[in-house]
């Protein structure tokens, strides 16, 4: 039985779905920003092997965990349905096992590299877990797209929170909380994340129904699941667009720590900061400390992330009227330029890199929702094509491309980092006098402008040959509205 495919949404349903993207992206988000700098400022690994560690560990979780978790969401039946019961079972762990994954042991170095890829192997298999299933959620809740722009901009804006969160105050408070000492300080904020994480997919779990329901006659077996996707050109485009959108985010920011560690000029940066921190203590926000460095790198990220939820706002109004692959392109291309931008600011445009990472935020963040919702219509075009609906199996694209592309990007950073000449924390700790050479804040503009611009612009290209433009979003919904009611 397939119940109606144009149910409204209520609000508080609408809420509920978007917290467990706040909660996954408390843990997605932190790896992005901080995984890199974690490993070779914090936890002392050598930038190759965090390199390696990253790379490998992710390219696995992402090639193998995702396809085997969403095959067998796809076979799930319980009388929750099929992506709820995951989303509810995998809360507890997956919020213990990011807490392991950011806490240093006394151990060997040898051991922390144990250490370090058993933990990041099991939170990115739990994250697929939860994820995965959470995402093709959102095309089993509701089949009415105007529905599915609606809840895919609240799960976004709670994903910019989520960012905002990490991005702007973490850094300061993991400082505060670890009163000078970084490893303790992570400990007690990733203990937080954890339980309020875990709290908000229980929450999502209860607030949640699933009402496309394929009929029993339309399972299929995991072979015709595949078959399906390898002749399936929009899922083949959707699974390179997003592996590259999510290298350029990793790679862009990691490192935007080490650019305001290495590159940014301290001296400009404080002289354009301290107004905006006056202003912010007259009105009780005084959370930044008393480091210009950590203070600037949290409102930096806060510019663009205010903005990113501005152009949310925007998303679904212009997805309906001109189709989301057109208004996907066009922000997509702006907001490169303004991460190209930054190739040309000296060290002290304070105000110029400001700025830019503010229209790029903006930009960008039109495009944030309509990746997920496309990802809702390429399962859509599935059942279009082949009669079968497999909706978590085609989501995988989407894991697929966001664990690919953090494991490449963030490698990326660790790497390239390395190739400048980065000196990690072990020979710091040792007590010598190093100095990061000059090389190091050349490769860190790069890793900010020129090396994730790539992977967009590239993107941009293969979406032209999308062909889920508009005229075929109305003709999807049409025609699957009639199928389903006929069923």
């Amino acid at each position: 039985m397939m119940n109606t495919s144009s149910h409204k949404l209520s609000v508080v349903e609408k809420i509920g779905y978007s917290l467990g993207d706040l909660a996954a992206n408390l843990v997605f988000q932190t790896l992005i920003t901080y995984l890199a700098y974690f490993y070779t400022d914090i936890y002392g690994l050598e930038n190759n092997d965090a390199s390696v560690i990253m790379l490998v560990v992710g390219l696995v979780a992402a090639f193998m965990f995702n396809p085997i978790i969403g095959a067998l969401a796809d076979r799930t039946n319980s009388r929750w349905g099929k992506f709820r019961p995951w989303i509810l079972y995998t809360s507890v762990p997956m919020g213990v096992v990011a807490l392991l994954a950011f806490t240093t042991p006394d151990f060997s170095y040898q051991g922390k590299l144990i250490y370090a890829a058993a933990t990041y192997t099991l939170l990115l298999l739990l994250y697929a877990g939860s994820n995965l299933p959470y995402s093709a959620l959102s095309g089993v809740i509701t089949g009415d797209m105007g529905e599915r722009n609606s809840i895919s901009s609240y799960r976004f804006v709670a994903v910019m929170f989520a960012q905002f969160f990490v991005q702007v105050f973490m850094l300061p408070i993991i400082e505060y909380a670890g009163g000078g000492d970084k490893a303790a300080g992570m400990e007690v904020v990733m203990t937080w994340l954890a339980i309020t994480g875990t709290i908000m997919l229980i929450i999502t779990f209860f607030t949640t129904k699933e009402r496309i329901v394929p009929k029993p006659e339309q399972n299929s077996t995991l072979k015709e699941d595949i078959s399906d996707l390898v002749k399936n050109r929009p899922w083949i485009i959707m699974l390179t667009v997003t592996i590259l959108i999510f290298i350029t985010l990793a790679m862009k920011g990691g490192a935007y720590v080490y650019y305001f560690n290495n590159y940014v000029d301290a001296i400009a940066l404080e002289k354009f900061i301290q107004p905006i921190l006056k202003v912010l203590s007259a009105i009780g926000l005084n959370f930044f400390g008393s480091d210009p460095t950590s203070a600037g790198f949290g409102l930096f990220n806060a510019g663009g992330i205010i903005f990113m939820i501005v152009g949310i706002s925007f998303s679904k109004k212009l997805a309906d009227k001109y189709g989301k692959r057109d208004v996907y392109i066009s922000g997509l291309f702006v907001s490169t330029l303004f991460i190209l931008a930054f190739y040309v600011f000296p060290a002290q445009s304070v105000v110029l890199m400001f700025t830019s990472q503010i229209f790029h935020g903006f930009f960008y963040g039109i495009t944030i929702p309509i990746l997920w919702a496309m990802i809702a219509d390429v399962a859509d075009y599935s059942e279009w094509r082949n009669n079968r609906r497999a909706t978590a199996i085609i989501f995988s694209a989407m894991m697929v491309g966001l664990k690919a592309g953090l494991a490449i990007g963030g490698a990326l950073v660790a790497w390239i980092l390395g190739l400048y000449g980065y000196v990690h924390k072990e020979l710091l700790d040792a007590g010598r006098e190093i100095i990061q050479p000059e090389s190091v804040s050349v490769g860190a503009k790069m890793l900010v402008s020129v090396f994730p611009s790539i992977p967009f612009l590239v993107a941009t290209g293969l979406l032209f040959f999308y062909v889920i433009n508009k005229k075929m979003e109305v003709q999807l919904e049409k025609d699957l509205m009639a199928r389903r009611n006929e069923e």
